[in-house]
């Protein structure tokens, strides 16, 4: 499976464009000298890096969109269920749970979720 594999800062520089995107370069500078204490070579740095990987595109100076968060969030979760579970959508949850207790709203939804998605 191919996966999205983004390192934490280009996550929090894929928020910035999922959050304002389109946008112009000019404007994505400023906004993640704002929001990421980045500088001007940075953010180009970091635009032409997840152009090549295929998550946006920059044509005349506009920055837009090309994988959508949500398919990005599922990549990844998928990846990291797959690395440090070995695939065990049980085995994580039983991880992600730990001991806790969950209300029996969110034991109706994940019930709902996994009747939705049964083979």
């Amino acid at each position: 499976m191919d996966y999205a594999k983004l390192c934490d800062s280009d996550y929090r520089f894929m928020c910035v464009v999922w959050n304002h995107a389109p946008l112009g370069s000019g404007e994505l500078v400023k906004l993640c000298q704002e929001e990421l204490g980045w500088k001007k070579s940075t953010t180009y740095t970091i635009v032409r890096k997840m152009c090549e990987k295929g998550y946006i595109t920059n044509e005349n100076a506009t920055i837009s969109v090309l994988i959508p968060k949500e398919k990005a969030q599922m990549d990844e979760s998928q990846y990291f269920v797959d690395r440090t579970f070995d695939g065990s959508l049980p085995g994580f949850v039983a991880a992600f749970l730990g001991g806790k207790k969950i209300s029996r709203e969110d034991a109706r939804i994940l019930k709902k979720m996994i009747d939705e998605h049964k083979e």
